[in-house]
């Protein structure tokens, strides 16, 4: 089978920026799998896997428009430092603001008296990508899965659906 919408794909991979510094590996970790066509992956990793075989190797070059766009300074922000009331921040923590795009993950880029920098820019925006790895396997969705929009793994659920739309029952 090959990948396609609504394939279950599981991928080896590792990705680098163009000094080829590695940013994030599957190596000795869990392979990714994701449902392909949802936009899970960026657009230009979806591109490049679509057709390809179990076993098929993928290396490929992205530029930041294909990747996580391009870094955009409009997405730099303070905010006043009582946002923050009593919780500990400091440079380079990341966590998830509620914003009229819905969740964004947020970076710290500065800590000061009166106010607080963050950045939302993905922490690769603005980069030069290089994806190499492997595809391990590729099948077909279950209903629930697609129902759903993502993988049900056999590893079962990382994440919460506040009171569960997943009706799992053990």
């Amino acid at each position: 089978m090959k990948v396609s919408d609504n394939a279950v794909v599981t991928l080896d991979f590792t990705v680098s920026n163009a000094e080829g510094e590695i940013l994030d590996s599957t190596e000795n970790k869990q392979p990714l799998q994701y449902l392909h066509g949802t936009g899970y992956l960026v657009t230009g990793l979806e591109s490049e896997l679509a057709g390809k075989v179990a076993g098929e190797d993928f290396d490929v070059t992205l530029s930041p428009d294909q990747a996580y766009g391009d870094y955009d300074e409009a997405l730099v922000q303070s905010v006043p430092g009582e946002l923050f009331d009593g919780m500990e921040v400091s440079e380079g923590d990341t966590f998830v603001a509620e914003t009229d795009d819905g969740h964004r993950p947020v970076t710290i880029v500065e800590v000061a008296e009166e106010y607080v920098k963050v950045d939302g820019n993905h922490p690769l925006a603005g980069m030069t990508l290089s994806f190499k790895g492997v595809v391990r396997e590729v099948r077909e969705a279950t209903e629930e899965e697609l129902a759903h929009g993502h993988v049900h793994g056999e590893h079962d659920h990382d994440h919460d659906h506040d009171g569960g739309c997943c009706g799992h029952h053990h």
